[in-house]
């Protein structure tokens, strides 16, 4: 037997050490995060990302009271990004999340569903994403990569 173990490399940001780009990012994703559909958990996340072309697309989550019919605003994001403007490359995200019962004042990572969909774009584009995630307050993480948080990713590349 052999035992190895798996890094996970992360930076940590306060706001005002952010990149201008990222801070325009962060205040777009806040926005999408303060307008999410969240009725049932109180619990509100918006995504932003940063395409190639420099448009920003947005989204957030939307649940539903048939659970689990709502989606994460990861993919919403991501998959409104891969719909409306195909072809172009993924450059950066970031994800805030806030509670409308508690103080959220540590980085929320996505699910795993959607650190499984991030990937898929990975892939796709041969390249890795950025992402940054905070809760309301507090720091802000950065990975360079999705491979990053999600270590030994099922990329598809096992099907062909």
């Amino acid at each position: 037997m052999k035992k190895f173990q798996i890094p996970v490399w992360i930076e940590e940001y306060r706001p005002d050490e952010l990149p201008e780009n990222i801070q325009k990012l962060k205040k777009a994703a806040e926005k999408a995060r303060d307008s999410a559909y969240a009725p049932y958990s109180h619990f509100k996340v918006g995504t932003a990302i940063l395409l190639g072309n420099g448009i920003i697309v947005t989204g957030n989550n939307q649940e539903n009271a048939a659970f689990p019919s709502g989606m994460c605003a990861e993919r919403v994001a991501i998959w409104s990004a891969g719909s409306n403007y195909p072809g172009q490359e993924i450059i950066s995200m970031y994800i805030s999340a806030k509670s409308e019962t508690k103080k959220v004042d540590q980085p929320v990572p996505p699910c795993g569903a959607c650190r499984q969909a991030i990937a898929e774009y990975e892939t796709k584009q041969n390249k890795p994403i950025e992402i940054y995630f905070s809760g309301e307050t507090g720091p802000i993480w950065k990975t360079d990569s999705l491979e990053n948080i999600l270590p030994l990713v099922f990329s598809g590349k096992e099907l062909k």
